[in-house]
């Protein structure tokens, strides 16, 4: 159909007409002289103040996580991460865990009590060997974060992976170990489930709660809405609700019944899955009934389906 009118819905009723039901005195706009672009096709929550802040959150190049150095991000060490050091002297070269004390310092062979917190595995690589330069001629070591543990991001709702016929959920604290969008977590957590509300995703920073459209980030590339995630950050994905992205179809088709909008995308897939029209229909009177919102006018369409199948008229 023009501009995928049936795409990007909340809740549809698709309507056959009947010779004395569906077609009465119910009027609707064709189809054919409708745009995609004069309906809504996202929730209207996004306003242009929290538009531009996302943006702002999704180019950002130091936070309290990594910082950018060279033009590279570069994790910042912190409390009760755990750095593994190897010193080389020659081919020979030796290896030892350090744990970032909570006062965010570390001791490591002849320098105690070297405060740590905020550096960067470079940084702290140069201090270092500053300062074992002192007690051995031209110190040669290496320096990587084992474990991450001091930065984190809470994810709640509908997450998870899909194993053996189910998700698996994986709502928890999820350990940062640099640089990472809104996907980067999601992905780390598993993905959204099946019964994710993607278009309503939030992230809590703060005391401040921001709306996503994981649908529009994904699906349509509105980049600016994959925010770089922050220590503290809390997102929320929650469960569709009962009724929403659902296909209702209704009239004289021979399966009546309620499907996904995942499997009916269009009305052809819609008209497929209730088993095609009956004889006493008259297809060229299909009604789609769109709804977007509790108490708001719904929209009337009608589709010419004999136009369509008769005619291969697929505007």
């Amino acid at each position: 159909m023009k501009g995928s009118v049936l795409n990007h819905l909340c809740i549809l009723f698709l309507c056959i007409g009947l010779l004395n039901g569906c077609t009465g005195s119910i009027k609707g706009i064709p189809v054919t002289s409708i745009h995609s672009e004069s309906l809504p096709t996202k929730p209207p929550s996004l306003t242009p103040a929290t538009g531009r802040d996302l943006e702002e959150m999704s180019n950002v190049r130091e936070n309290s996580v990594f910082t950018e150095k060279r033009g590279y991000p570069e994790y910042k060490i912190g409390a009760l991460d755990v750095l593994e050091i190897t010193s080389r002297i020659g081919t020979e070269h030796k290896t030892d865990t350090v744990v970032v004390r909570s006062d965010g310092t570390i001791s490591y062979a002849f320098v105690d009590d070297l405060p740590v917190e905020g550096l960067t595995l470079s940084e702290l690589d140069a201090q270092l060997s500053e300062r074992l330069s002192v007690f051995i001629k031209n110190p040669r070591i290496d320096i990587v974060v084992k474990e991450f543990k001091s930065k984190s991001a809470l994810v709640m709702g509908e997450v998870g992976a899909f194993r053996y016929a189910h998700y698996e959920k994986a709502s928890g604290r999820l350990f940062l170990n640099g640089k990472m969008t809104l996907l980067d977590l999601l992905v780390m957590a598993g993905g959204y489930t099946k019964d994710a509300d993607t278009k309503r995703v939030k992230l809590i920073r703060g005391d401040t709660s921001y709306p996503i459209n994981l649908y529009d980030l994904i699906y349509r590339g509105e980049v600016d809405q994959n925010v770089i995630i922050d220590d503290g950050d809390v997102i929320d994905v929650p469960e569709l609700p009962e009724y929403g992205e659902r296909v209702y179809v209704l009239g004289e088709v021979h399966r009546q019944g309620v499907y996904s909008l995942k499997d009916v995308p269009d009305l052809l897939a819609a008209l497929s899955f209730a088993g095609s029209y009956t004889r006493t229909a008259v297809e060229e009177n299909t009604l789609i009934i769109r709804g977007y919102q509790p108490g708001a006018k719904p929209i009337i369409l009608t589709a010419d389906v004999s136009a369509i199948l008769k005619k291969g008229d697929i505007s």
